[in-house]
Order: structure tokens, then C-alpha cells, then sequence
């Protein structure tokens, strides 16, 4: 079984490489994991030496298929249990973070796939994050940042991509959650804004918040979302 350690570390790279890097940077890993440099190079050698990652001296780390499909268990396992915190506890969804941080390396995976089975298999974690099933396979969809528009139209919110509880408790406020539709009605590339449309309330979003609420927009990409439950409290 590996340690908290190590799947902190494969779970962190990955997280890396899907934000777009093909090899993760030693010192963005030592940034992340909020340790020293050496340390990520004695755990990278270490994690290659299990077959979990391969690495490239003073250039970066990638996983191998065993240390993605490590990685996939691990995020399969936090995501529920943030569902299930908030779904059947009645956490907040900008609680549930680092609670899962802390059991998603204690519970067994029997555990899990009951929680899994009570929740009704769900694609997708209360800030619209992607469970990957049993297998490791994750669901794909077409989504873009509201910060990438550059007219009106028309979407809906499928993802919170900061998981900061200041960050989430704004959106929540401004009715920015998972399954919300919203119009966008102008955008001011010079001052950096974007003013949007969320129910009845009219909201200006500068484009650093924007860029934190991913959206699938009703065209050409259709309607056709997966409804979140936020999982907000009250």
C-alpha cells in the first residue's frame, strides 16, 4: 500500500500534467508540495524506483501508467468523499476540501465503493471536478473559462477550478455554482471585466475570478450538463 507521502506526490503530478505540462518541473513540485528542492529529488528518485514516475535530471517528472492509475485511485477517493461530506453530512461544499485531504488516505477501498453505491455513482464532485470510476476512467467534457469570452452568450457553470473556501463562499454568494446558468451580456477587454447575467442578478466578474469558473456554453456545445449539487448549506 503506499504512504500518505507517495500519494500525495503522484496525485500533485498529476494534477500538474493535466493543467498542461507534459513534465512537471522539480521546482514547481517542491513549490506545490511546500518543500525543498531535495527533498523532491530524493522522492522522485524513490518513485521511480517503484515504477510510479519517470524523470528527466534538472528538466522534470511525469507519471507512468502505474502512477496515474495510483493517482486516479486517490482523486476517485477524495472526490467522493467531499460528495458525501456535503451530500449526507451536510458540510459545506468550501469545508470539505481539506477534510478529504486527510481521509481520502485512510479509508478502504470497500468503504468507497459503498459510498460510491449510496451516492448513485456520481460523474462529478461538489465543485464539478470529475470522479474517475472504479476502473480509473474520467468523464470528458468540452469546457471553457469564463474568462475566455469574448461576446455575449450563453452557458452553463460545470466547474469551480479554485477550491480556496474564501474563493468558494464567493461564489456561492453571487449564485456561481455547479449546474448555474448564466448569460454573459458584455465584456470590457480593457478594464478586464466581464458583466454576467447569474438567475435574476446582474454580476460584474474582473477576469481573474472569471478565470476560475469553467463554463460549458449552450452553442454549439448544447445542454445537455450534468447537473452538481453544490452541496451549499441552508
Amino acid at each position: 500500500m503506499a504512504t500518505r507521502t507517495v500519494e500525495d506526490y503522484i496525485k500533485r503530478i498529476y494534477l500538474e500534467q493535466q493543467a498542461g505540462l507534459e513534465l512537471v518541473p522539480f521546482g514547481r513540485l517542491a513549490s506545490a508540495m511546500d518543500v525543498v528542492p531535495g527533498t523532491v529529488t530524493t522522492m522522485v528518485k524513490a518513485l521511480a524506483d517503484s515504477g510510479l514516475v519517470g524523470y528527466e535530471p534538472r528538466q522534470g517528472v511525469r507519471l507512468t501508467p502505474a502512477g496515474e492509475m495510483l493517482a486516479l485511485h486517490v482523486l476517485r477517493r477524495h472526490r467522493l468523499i467531499e460528495l458525501f461530506l456535503v451530500r449526507v453530512l451536510r458540510f459545506d461544499w468550501s469545508e470539505v476540501h481539506d477534510e478529504a485531504e486527510e481521509l481520502e488516505h485512510a479509508v478502504s477501498e470497500r468503504l468507497i465503493e459503498r459510498i460510491d453505491e449510496l451516492l448513485g455513482r456520481p460523474g462529478y464532485d461538489p465543485h464539478g471536478d470529475p470522479i474517475p470510476d472504479a476502473t480509473g476512467r474520467v468523464a470528458q467534457r468540452n469546457l471553457e473559462s469564463l474568462s475566455s469570452a469574448r461576446s455575449s452568450g450563453r452557458g452553463t457553470i460545470a466547474r469551480i477550478a479554485d477550491q480556496d473556501p474564501e474563493f468558494l463562499r464567493y461564489a456561492t454568494d453571487r449564485g456561481l455554482i455547479p449546474g448555474a446558468v448564466l448569460t454573459v451580456e458584455s465584456v470590457d477587454p480593457i478594464g478586464e471585466s466581464i458583466r454576467l447575467v447569474v438567475g435574476d442578478r446582474s454580476l460584474t466578474l474582473g477576469r481573474t475570478a472569471a478565470a476560475k469558473i469553467l463554463v460549458a456554453w449552450a452553442s454549439p456545445l448544447g445542454s445537455d450538463l450534468d447537473r452538481v449539487d453544490a452541496g451549499t448549506n441552508g
